[in-house]
């Protein structure tokens, strides 16, 4: 089977420089995992590799979508599907960086998305009338009753993935998580990044104090521009917790304390996916730089057997 790295973990502990220097390593093309720098102009908030970093190893699904657009894990699969074969077949390595969990094991276990499950308009109109009047987490907990699997796999704020859930299982009658897996197609391999939480905190803390210096208010405003909190892209951590008061300075630096506090928590649920959904093999690069041999052999190895 087909090698593909993944390098994965929290934010703010230095995947993306160890992806560029993996690949510049071992010959390598980088996909970014992540569901959200997909975005064209979101650059800041999603912590986007900068046009010198991209230019230092070949970068994909950067910038393939306007915020106006809906970005799914099928697509996100679709695409990687036809990048694997393609960069493997110039001889060199697929490297996947960043970290939407779901995305990544959905390419790797084969999952069955909802995407090609049966469906029905009105059952899901339904549903979403449901979610609006008695909000996303009522929902959750009757996806919860129904397919507890499924429920413990999607968040209680993801109305839209809770609802093909609900959709599909009250077409077909079979729970959503039973839906037949195409199995693994990949040897793949998890190399996560971690660090001392409380040093991890710091440095998210701090990332976000950068992403404000470098003119996140502004990007912030852009995406008002075009359609605020109605839009897809509107969702991110950064984004979500600004749109509302974009108008309202009083209240940033409060907004500015909501995103610290969203991406804290991102991190720590990143872990705990990691943690529970992978074998990966886990190094920490910030208090331990001299770790980058270890990997190097580890990655070698790996990559030659």
């Amino acid at each position: 089977m087909q090698k593909v790295l993944a390098i994965v973990g929290p934010t703010a502990v230095g995947k993306t420089a160890l992806a560029i220097r993996l690949a510049q390593k071992f010959n390598g093309e980088i996909i970014s995992g992540d569901s959200m720098q997909v975005y064209r102009h979101l650059d800041i908030g999603t912590a986007k590799a900068t046009p010198a970093e991209q230019a230092q190893a070949p970068h994909h699904l950067i910038d393939v979508c306007d915020v106006t657009q809906q970005f799914t894990v099928a697509q996100f699969v679709a695409a990687a599907e036809r990048l694997i074969p393609a960069i493997a077949a110039r001889g060199h390595l697929p490297i996947i960086a960043g970290g939407t969990g779901f995305y990544l094991q959905a390419l790797f276990d084969g999952l069955a998305l909802g995407a090609d499950a049966p469906g029905d308009p009105a059952v899901r109109d339904r549903l979403r009338a449901v979610a609006q009047e008695q909000g996303a987490a009522y929902l959750w907990h009757q996806l919860q009753a129904q397919d507890p699997v499924a429920a413990g796999k999607i968040p209680p704020t993801n109305v839209r993935r809770t609802v093909r859930a609900l959709e599909v299982i009250q077409v077909t009658g079979q729970p959503f998580s039973q839906q037949t897996n195409q199995g693994p197609r990949y040897d793949e391999r998890y190399l996560a990044l971690n660090t001392d939480r409380d040093l991890l905190y710091r440095r998210i803390n701090q990332r976000v104090d950068l992403m404000v210096e470098q003119g996140l208010f502004e990007e912030v405003r852009w995406l008002a521009d075009q359609g605020g909190q109605a839009l897809p892209a509107a969702t991110g951590i950064g984004y979500r917790e600004l749109l509302p008061v974009i108008d309202h300075p009083e209240d940033w630096s409060s907004a500015i304390d909501h995103v610290k506090q969203d991406s804290r928590h991102y991190a720590k649920r990143q872990l705990t996916w990691f943690r529970n959904q992978t074998t990966a093999t886990w190094f920490d690069l910030v208090q331990h730089p001299e770790q980058q041999a270890q990997i190097d052999e580890w990655v070698g190895q790996w990559g030659h057997n």
